[in-house]
C-alpha cells in the first residue's frame, strides 16, 4: 500500500472517531436523559455545544499553525489521547452546571486537535490529483459512516449502562481505534519532510483574509454546514417529541448519515471533474425541502426521504469547504487558513443547537428554528453562485 493510501485510511478512521461523530452526532440521544436527571431545561444542556464551539474556534487557528510548522503527527497523536480522556470525564458530571460546562470546555480544546478540520490539512498535503475524491472519501467514509453507526451503538450503550457509562464506552472506542491507527499509518505530508522551513504553494492567512472570495465561501459553506449539523443533532428529539418511536427516529438519523457519507464522496468526485462552486447550490435547496418534510410528516417513507435530501445537503457542505479552501488558497498555510474557517464553522455548530433548544423551551417546538435555518440555506445557495472560478488567487 502506498504511503498516501495509508494516510488516507488513517484520516478516514480519524474522521470516524472525531467529535463531529462521537459528540455532536449523538448528542441528541443524551439531551433528554441529562435534562431529565438534573431537571435542567434543554437549552441549558445543549449550551455545552456552544462551549465546545467557542473553545474549538479559539483553538483551531493555533492548532492549524502548529500543524503547518511541525507536521501532523507531533500534534495529532497527543491530541487524540487528550480528546479520548476528555470524553470519558463527561461521565463524572454532577448536578453543578459549572462543572458540566468546565468538562466540555476542556473537551472543546482537546477535540479540536484531532478534528476533521485538521485532518483535511493532511489530505490536501498528500493529494494533488484526485484531491476532491480523497477529501470526500476521508470525510464521507469517516464522518458519514461513523455518524450512521454511532447513534446505534450509543443508543445501545445508554440502554445498557446509562448515559454516563455510554460516554466511557465512547472514549474507549476513540482510543482503541484511533491511537494504533495514527501511530501505524499517519505520516506527515511531503512538504514537512525537510523540516519547518519547507516551502510550498499557497497564500498566507493574512493575504487570504483580504480576499472577498474567502468571506463569500465562509458565509456560504460554514453557515450551511453549521446549521445542518445542528439539525442533524436534533433529528431524534424533533421526531420523538412528535410521537415517532425512538427506533424509527434513529433509523431516519442513520439514513441522513449514510447519504451524507456517500454524497460527500460523490461531490468530491464531481468537483474533481467539474470544479465549479455553483454546482453545490442545488443541493442546499434539496436540504431545505428535506427539513420541510421532516417537520411536517409522520409517514416513515417520507421521513426517510427527508433524511436522504438533508444528507445530500450536508454531504455537499462538508465536501465543498476543504476542497475550495485548498484550491483557492493553496496548501502551504492551509492549516492556519482552515483553522479560521473551521473556527467559524464550530461557532455556528455550537450556537445553532442552543438557539434551536431555546426555541423549543419558549415555543414547545423547533418549527421557527427550522424556518430560520432554511432561509440561511437559501441565502448560502445564492452566495455559492457568486464565487470566482477556481484557481489559486495569489501566490505567497
Amino acid at each position: 500500500m502506498q504511503t498516501k493510501h495509508k494516510v488516507l485510511a488513517a484520516c478516514t478512521v480519524g474522521n470516524g472517531i472525531s467529535s463531529t461523530v462521537m459528540v455532536y452526532t449523538v448528542f441528541g440521544l443524551f439531551l433528554i436523559p441529562i435534562s431529565t436527571e438534573f431537571d435542567w431545561p434543554r437549552s441549558v444542556v445543549s449550551s455545552v455545544l456552544l462551549i465546545l464551539a467557542v473553545m474549538g474556534a479559539i483553538a483551531y487557528p493555533f492548532i492549524g499553525r502548529a500543524i503547518d510548522r511541525y507536521g501532523p503527527r507531533k500534534v495529532l497523536i497527543p491530541g487524540l489521547i487528550a480528546y479520548g480522556v476528555s470524553v470519558a470525564l463527561i461521565s463524572t458530571t454532577t448536578a453543578n452546571v459549572v462543572h458540566f460546562y468546565a468538562i466540555f470546555a476542556m473537551l472543546g480544546v482537546a477535540a479540536a486537535i484531532p478534528s476533521s478540520a485538521m485532518l483535511t490539512k493532511v489530505i490536501a498535503g498528500w493529494f494533488e490529483k484526485g484531491r476532491g475524491f480523497a477529501l470526500g472519501f476521508a470525510g464521507g467514509g469517516g464522518n458519514g459512516v461513523g455518524a450512521a453507526i454511532s447513534p446505534i451503538f450509543t443508543a445501545a450503550l445508554i440502554a445498557q449502562f446509562g448515559w454516563r457509562g455510554a460516554f466511557v464506552g465512547i472514549a474507549c472506542i476513540i482510543l482503541a481505534l484511533g491511537l494504533p491507527t495514527f501511530l501505524l499509518l499517519l505520516r506527515d505530508p511531503p512538504q514537512h519532510s525537510h523540516g519547518e522551513n519547507a516551502v510550498g504553494e499557497g497564500m498566507t492567512l493574512q493575504e487570504t483574509l483580504k480576499t472577498p472570495t474567502f468571506w463569500i465561501l465562509l458565509a456560504a459553506t460554514a453557515t450551511g454546514a453549521g446549521c445542518m449539523t445542528a439539525v442533524f443533532a436534533h433529528v431524534v428529539p424533533i421526531l420523538v417529541d412528535r410521537g415517532i418511536a425512538m427506533n424509527n427516529a434513529v433509523s431516519v438519523l442513520a439514513t441522513f448519515s449514510i447519504v451524507t457519507a456517500i454524497w460527500q464522496i460523490g461531490i468530491g468526485m464531481l468537483l474533481d471533474r467539474l470544479p465549479r462552486p455553483w454546482i453545490a447550490a442545488p443541493f442546499y435547496l434539496l436540504a431545505v425541502l428535506g427539513m420541510f418534510l421532516l417537520s411536517q410528516s409522520d409517514m416513515q417513507l417520507t421521513l426517510f426521504t427527508a433524511g436522504v435530501l438533508m444528507g445530500l445537503g450536508l454531504g455537499t457542505e462538508y465536501g465543498v469547504l476543504p476542497f475550495l479552501l485548498s484550491r483557492y488558497f493553496g496548501v502551504k498555510h492551509y492549516g492556519a487558513i482552515s483553522g479560521v474557517a473551521y473556527g467559524v464553522l464550530a461557532l455556528i455548530q455550537g450556537l445553532a443547537p442552543v438557539l434551536m433548544d431555546l426555541d423549543y423551551d419558549l415555543n414547545g417546538s423547533y418549527q421557527m428554528a427550522l424556518i430560520v435555518i432554511s432561509i440561511a440555506m437559501i441565502i448560502g445557495a445564492g452566495l455559492l453562485t457568486r464565487l470566482r472560478p477556481l484557481g489559486l488567487l495569489s501566490s505567497a
